[in-house]
């Protein structure tokens, strides 16, 4: 089981401040989750091929580029919006003084 001792050193690494009542608490849970890990570790997985590879996935992000928007857009949107200044949707601060 891991000590309150060690508990109390990941608390601080974590700048958390633990009550008794949460040291212990966590002290359970972590222990009980080590002792899975240990579990695993006993598992006979000398048939089994190691996972290579992940996913069929490919990043479907696109670059960020600047475009024209159609200027019959840009009118109906600034037409809805509550204050316009110089073409350009005025909008309240949000950092003020």
């Amino acid at each position: 089981m891991i000590s309150k001792k060690e508990i109390q050193h990941l608390a601080d690494l974590a700048r958390l401040k633990l009550t008794e009542k949460e040291i212990k608490k966590y002290q359970k849970q972590l222990s009980e989750i080590l002792d899975y890990v240990g579990q695993l570790k006993k598992i006979n997985t000398k048939d089994v091929l190691p996972c290579t590879g992940g996913t069929n996935l490919k990043n479907i992000f696109r670059n960020d580029e600047a475009s024209l928007a159609d200027k019959e857009m840009i009118k109906r949107l600034l037409k809805t919006a509550p204050k316009v200044e110089n073409n350009l949707i005025k909008v309240k601060g949000v950092f003020q003084e």
